[in-house]
């Protein structure tokens, strides 16, 4: 669907902006590796230049709507300028990995400019063994994670040959920037949209009444389930104090072959395994702090997509979240990984990410002030300790002006009071962990990433003892 010449932002969307602060910066993206020198930044400007027409939100920014009349619009930016997005750079001598973090850290811990499209490339040179890395950062109000793997393969071909991209016979022309009364009239008209979507689904609950109240009871059972998880907070841990604006970033390598051969030694999903590896990580991390462990459970904000199939490429986010636990207080990984398995299955059975859907579709109806609270509702620290989220890549790989990406490692954000998030991407057949911590909360992230490798190996040695009894069995 091609974006309009005003689309307004949706509820989850303006919940993003409302979220973000000074300390708290609501951008994602990712960090990535590619072999070989890297291509001119003439040619990168070429190919990003070629392609931006499929990427038409690029080129918006946001307009606030009047007297408070609505959530901020998008509309084309008249003063947009590729090269100011589009920036290079270079790591200095050896060029190392810890260096490559180092730099991505500090990309990330500046706020995006909200008076111009919200997004940055930056080009990394000079890192040892003949690589350079691409570092993708775009606010979270713009685009979701799996869309984000749409639009990534607007830049990536899946061959060494660059595809040919049909192009505009017409050069890119912004569009006026709507008056101040068409802005206002936006507003009520959004509000009259919203009258009539009401109006429709009364009209669908008079014609079809036993799917209406079948869906109302769903609905109402979701929100309960909510409303019980704010009675029964996420607990106080470290990793749930005041942050500041500057970032740590680690990373993890792993192996998608692994994380099967784990959930098929002891039942249930890669997603499993998972929040198993970063479970185990949490309660050492937690004990070397002097945290007791016994009897706690952490609370992992876990984001479900809602996107339908026929919704890939669009941009928007289409998001609900549930509330994952990680019981810390479980030494045994295989006993570990079972409770996650089951507590998940359950989670996924249960009413809770309708419930968090049917609250996010009210919010779209909410005036701007109230979805501001709404929104610091759903990042609040009673609900959850840490993010994590697992976004599936593509199992093969892709290239970039002929170079070979190698590896891809995603970027998350920290809400207000939430000093670690946890992004994992499997791309042609790795996993990836990329963890993002508050600078001055998490001196120690470097004990959280090692952790997690440590788990990995840990329970693949443990499903490859499995293995070897069940063939002496068979």
């Amino acid at each position: 669907m091609a974006q309009q010449r005003s689309d307004r932002l949706t509820a989850v969307d303006a919940g993003f902006l409302h979220q973000e602060g000074p300390a708290s910066h609501m951008h994602i993206g990712g960090l990535t590796v590619f072999e070989g020198p890297p291509p001119p930044f003439s040619e990168v400007l070429e190919t990003i230049r070629g392609r931006l027409h499929l990427l038409p939100r690029y080129r918006q920014r946001l307009e606030h709507a009047p007297l408070g009349s609505g959530n901020p619009v998008w509309i084309d930016d008249p003063a947009f300028n590729l090269e100011y997005h589009v920036r290079r750079t270079a790591l200095p001598a050896p060029g190392k990995r810890d260096q490559l973090r180092e730099a991505t850290a500090q990309i990330f811990s500046q706020r995006l400019d909200r008076s111009k499209p919200l997004w940055e490339l930056w080009i990394i040179e000079g890192i040892e063994t003949d690589r350079w890395a691409m570092i993708s950062k775009t606010h979270h109000a713009l685009i979701d994670g799996l869309s984000g793997i749409d639009i990534a393969t607007a830049l990536l071909d899946i061959g060494p040959e660059p595809m040919v991209i049909p192009h505009p016979d017409e050069a890119w022309q912004p569009r006026p920037v709507p008056t101040t009364a068409e802005l206002l009239a936006g507003g009520v008209k959004g509000a009259a949209r919203a009258g009539v979507v009401g109006a429709t689904r009364a009209v669908e609950a008079l014609t079809r009444p036993k799917a209406a109240i079948s869906r109302a009871r769903e609905v109402g059972e979701g929100v309960g389930e909510m409303a019980w998880a704010l009675l029964n907070p996420a607990p106080a841990t470290p990793l749930n104090v005041a942050i500041g604006p500057h970032r740590r970033y680690r990373a993890v390598e792993g192996d998608l072959a692994t994380f099967k051969r784990i959930k098929d030694a002891f039942g249930g999903t890669v997603n499993d395994v998972v929040l198993a590896v970063v479970t185990a990580s949490l309660r050492e991390w937690l004990r070397s702090r002097g945290v007791r462990t016994e009897g706690l459970e952490l609370r992992a904000l876990v984001p479900v997509s809602t996107r339908q199939k026929d919704e890939q490429g669009q941009l928007g986010n289409r998001l609900t979240a549930m509330r994952g636990p990680l019981p810390v207080y479980v030494d045994d990984p295989v006993q570990r990984l079972t409770l996650i398995r089951e507590a998940m299955k359950d989670l996924k059975e249960s009413k809770q990410a309708l419930g968090a859907q049917a609250i996010s579709d009210v919010q779209n109806f909410a005036p701007p002030t109230i979805l501001a609270q709404a929104s610091r509702l759903t990042f609040s620290t009673r609900l959850f300790n840490l993010l994590v989220t697992n976004v599936p890549g593509p199992q093969f790989p892709l290239y970039f002006r002929g170079r070979r990406m190698e590896r891809a490692f995603p970027i998350a954000f920290l809400p207000q009071d939430h000093a670690l998030a946890i992004a994992i991407l499997s791309y042609d057949g790795a996993v990836n962990f990329g963890l993002i911590g508050d600078h001055d909360a998490l001196p120690d992230l470097k004990l959280i990433a090692d952790g997690i490798a440590a788990e990995i190996a840990r329970l693949d040695e443990l499903a490859a003892v499995v293995a070897a009894e069940r063939l002496s069995v068979g």
